[in-house]
């Protein structure tokens, strides 16, 4: 498990260490640096992990399946300063450390003065990283799979590999394909499930974003696509027995699907990266969202979220008080522009779910408009 990670010279940040934990709930403003974690990661899979169609010595891969970084110059920070502590060169570099499991590992790649626009940057790395990048990992983009009549039927992506997609467009085959597996006893499992099996599991936890939903995958023979349809239990006076297709039912169900298949499925060795998982989603689907997220974390996975969501935020600190998770595990920062760049301001969680501190710009609009109403 990732304890930290350090930035170096990489886009907002000429230099950023940050505490990571089982769940890293990454907050703040837009365009304050939260993305740039994730990609980072991203970046680091992309470049260096098992699914790289070309050899990994070919260098940090800004453009990929994961991840579009542009660009060299995109990479580097504009007021970029020295690295000797992670490669004595005289070329400007963009450096990674991880740190897990009190092990660091480097990941070092040089900018290249005379190409800054080349999108493939000659890389330094320390293997002690390598293990972990082989683990079962996730990254869902906040551009998630819309309601669609159709999806694709990729064996080799959805089955082989067990990926979702950045998309989540490889969730409807990864259901169909694993509809009978089971998730086992633990903090994932829903009780009000009718079995244990993955379809079920996911049935009853997509139930709490809408109440008697449910679903059905199945392939469209001779064809390389499957379907998805939703039927509602004859609840709010809709027929019981009429499937429904997603571009019928709106966005929510299924922007929230793979968000909750990639929990699901989590495993003690995951890394999950989840971009908004609350859009949209009303505000006790949001809270929910996060009661199953806490979840996958207290099974051991880790999961780094980018949230622009207080119920969010509350559902975690629901679960820290109630025990799901330690107070330790849930590891929150709040990102705001400072001028020159970004910095990052860490409140901690005591086991009341309460927080130490609460810096302006943290989720206060709700006071702030409250104040303005009463005045």
């Amino acid at each position: 498990m990732i304890t930290q990670l350090t930035l170096v010279n990489f886009k907002a940040f000429r230099r950023l260490e940050l505490p990571m934990g089982p769940l890293t709930l990454l907050t703040g403003l837009n365009s304050s640096g939260k993305s740039s974690v994730l990609q980072a990661l991203a970046l680091l899979r992309q470049s260096f992990g098992p699914d790289r169609t070309t050899s990994p010595e070919g260098g940090l891969l800004l453009n990929g399946e994961l991840v579009e970084m542009g660009t060299a110059r995109d990479l580097l920070h504009d007021d970029f300063g020295p690295a000797d502590d992670l490669l004595a060169t005289g070329a400007p570099v963009v450096g990674f450390v991880v740190e897990a499991d009190n092990l660091p590992s480097r990941f070092i790649a040089r900018y290249d003065l005379g190409q800054p626009d080349e999108d493939v940057m000659e890389a330094y790395d320390f293997p002690a990283f390598r293990s972990l990048l082989r683990e079962p990992f996730q990254y869902l983009h906040a551009d998630r799979i819309t309601p669609a009549v159709t999806y694709p039927r990729s064996r080799q992506i959805a089955i082989d590999r067990g990926f979702l997609g950045v998309r989540g467009e490889h969730t409807v085959n990864y259901l169909r394909h694993n509809a009978e597996r089971e998730i086992p006893d633990g903090p994932l499992r829903h009780p009000g499930a009718t079995s244990p099996q993955l379809l079920d599991q996911t049935v009853a936890w997509m139930q709490e974003l809408c109440p008697g939903v449910n679903l059905q995958t199945s392939a469209i023979e001779g064809t390389d696509f499957v379907r998805l349809s939703y039927g509602f239990g004859g609840t709010a006076g809709i027929n019981a027995t009429r499937r429904r297709r997603p571009t019928n039912v709106g966005f929510g169900l299924t922007y929230a699907l793979p968000i909750v298949v990639a929990c699901l499925t989590a495993t003690p060795e995951s890394l999950i990266l989840l971009e908004n998982p609350e859009a949209h989603l009303h505000p006790k689907g949001q809270s929910r969202m996060a009661a199953l997220i806490s979840a996958a974390a207290a099974t051991g996975a880790q999961l780094v979220v980018e949230t622009h969501s207080d119920h969010v935020l509350n559902g975690v600190r629901l679960a820290v008080k109630r025990g799901g998770l330690r107070p330790d595990d849930a590891v929150i920062h709040f990102f705001r522009g400072n001028g020159s760049g970004a910095e990052v301001i860490s409140p901690r969680v005591d086991k009341d779910g309460m927080l130490a501190q609460w810096p302006e710009g943290f989720f206060d609009e709700w006071e702030n408009l409250l104040d303005q109403l009463l005045d």
